[in-house]
């Protein structure tokens, strides 16, 4: 599976408030702490807002917060917001953009297998919230000894 640069930045904005929920973050601390574009993460966490992912804060303390428990919010919820449908082959690709069958639909044994990965890679993002993200981050964290980037 691919996951656009969009996605990615996008998962790691959404996993450092979770480390950090629910302290109120700037936009420059998420851009510098991950390499991030600071134009580019504006457009992300607004898509993200907009979708009731994010709430914004202003003033001189603003910046961003979960809009709900990391728990309550998956990976699959966040890219899919950002890069819309999942799919895993041109095969799959084809049906969406076309509306219709692979024209080889008939002589091909290929798309159901396809299905079925894409089934599993959605059911396992779906599944993995960001709680469990940053429960692992902490952990993997915490054996190499350098946490200081997420204290809570």
């Amino acid at each position: 599976m691919r996951i656009s640069a969009k996605g990615e930045y996008a998962a790691k904005a959404v996993l450092y408030l979770s480390l950090k929920h629910p302290k109120v973050v700037t936009i420059h601390e998420i851009a510098e702490n991950h390499n991030i574009p600071l134009k580019y993460l504006e457009q992300i966490l607004l898509i993200l807002k907009r979708a009731k992912l994010l709430e914004s804060h202003r003033g001189v303390r603003g910046g961003y917060t979960l809009a709900r428990r990391p728990e309550e919010i998956s990976i699959g919820e966040v890219l899919r917001v950002v890069d819309g449908k999942f799919s895993q082959s041109s095969c799959l690709e084809f049906d969406l953009q076309n509306n219709h069958s692979c024209p080889e639909v008939n002589s091909c044994g290929l798309k159901q297998v396809w299905q079925d990965v894409q089934s599993a890679v959605e059911k396992i993002l779906f599944e993995t919230t960001f709680d469990e993200l940053r429960k692992r981050t902490l952990g993997g964290v915490a054996r190499e000894g350098s946490y200081a980037a997420f204290e809570i």
